[in-house]
């Protein structure tokens, strides 16, 4: 882990910054982990917080800053709190302990080497929950195999096709094939969407049982639940949370719906009924976009319909939308240190 944070190059960005004696490269961090908030969460997709919420810890930095950042005073590393390895091992227990459906990583590839060894240390120690891996998948595929074996579920961003877009709005022209890369490897990591029922990965089981799985993914033996089961059963009613696969989300932004399409053409396109798209409108105007006026109000209903129209037309079936008012800052948690 040192040697890695000496001249780092985790992300595409490679700074190649000497983070160990405390230099920050564009992410914003030195070797030091920081933390803004680690609680359960209950506004991701229906499968990822279910009806007891998805353990989020969220880390500060990031190599990408997006101009319209919804979390955009951890994204700057202004927020946070340093915490040592053992620290964040002991969060993620704590997270199970609260009842979370799995451990979710948020923005966390700045300080992925040291998530594997917290990761180790605590599989040992009886953590069985699903982690999931919540990108804006501007991530170099060197990073992401460190994380083989230990991300169950990966949760990337796919912001734009349009490489003027992400010139202007993410300061990197290369984010589609760079994103386009790494979406790439987390699927062949992941394979096939798994599912179970929610409460179904639980140590309420005998003492035994529990002794011969610490170490091991998941407790116990339970249902696994693939993706057309999953559809019939979740239309029924009943709650399901995703174990295994990968759900790529993409952000509408106003004016941008040709490209949206561009994305959902191209993700089907590769990835067929593998994956999960998420089709989401809850891009918030805040203050700090003032300054790119095309960006300075929420997407209409009327953009948002036509982008998830073309979801309906293309064929996609699996898929998640967003109702209603979504665009709105109560998903935008308070990085107080919750948690930490």
């Amino acid at each position: 882990m040192k040697r890695q944070m000496e001249s780092c190059v985790l992300c595409p960005r490679k700074c190649k910054v000497n983070r160990n004696q405390g230099e920050m490269g564009v992410c914003g961090q030195t070797a030091n982990i920081k933390v803004a908030r680690a609680e359960l969460h209950m506004w991701e997709e229906p499968c990822i917080s279910g009806s007891k919420g998805s353990g989020t810890v969220f880390f500060s930095g990031c190599s990408l800053h997006c101009v319209f950042c919804q979390n955009h005073n951890i994204a700057n590393g202004e927020s946070g709190k340093e915490i040592s390895i053992d620290r964040l091992a002991e969060i993620f227990l704590e997270l199970q302990e609260k009842g979370a459906n799995n451990i979710n990583l948020v923005t966390a590839g700045q300080f992925v080497p040291q998530i594997v060894e917290a990761l180790r240390i605590v599989k040992k120690k009886g953590l069985y929950l699903p982690v999931v891996y919540n990108t804006s998948s501007y991530e170099s595929v060197e990073t992401l195999k460190l994380l083989d074996g230990y991300v169950d579920i990966y949760l990337p961003d796919l912001k734009y096709v349009d490489k003027e877009l992400s010139k202007r709005y993410s300061h990197a022209e290369d984010y589609f094939k760079r994103a386009k890369e790494a979406i790439e490897e987390m699927v062949r990591q992941t394979g096939e969407m798994e599912f179970a029922v929610e409460g179904s990965i639980d140590w309420k089981v005998a003492k035994p049982e529990r002794e011969r799985a610490v170490g091991k993914a998941t407790a116990v033996e339970r249902e696994r639940i693939g993706i057309e089961e999953y559809q019939i059963r979740s239309e029924q009613g009943e709650e399901l949370v995703m174990t295994r696969g990968v759900i790529v989300r993409h952000l509408i932004l106003p004016g941008c719906v040709e490209d949206s399409k561009k994305v959902l053409e191209y993700l089907l396109g590769q990835y067929g009924n593998q994956i999960f798209i998420s089709i989401m409108n809850q891009y918030t105007p805040l203050p700090h976009v003032a300054e790119y006026p095309e960006l300075n109000r929420k997407v209409t209903r009327e953009e948002y319909e036509e982008v998830v129209d073309y979801a309906v037309e293309l064929g996609i079936e699996n898929g998640f939308v967003q109702e209603g008012e979504a665009a709105a800052e109560s998903f935008i948690p308070e990085f107080d240190g919750s948690g930490v």
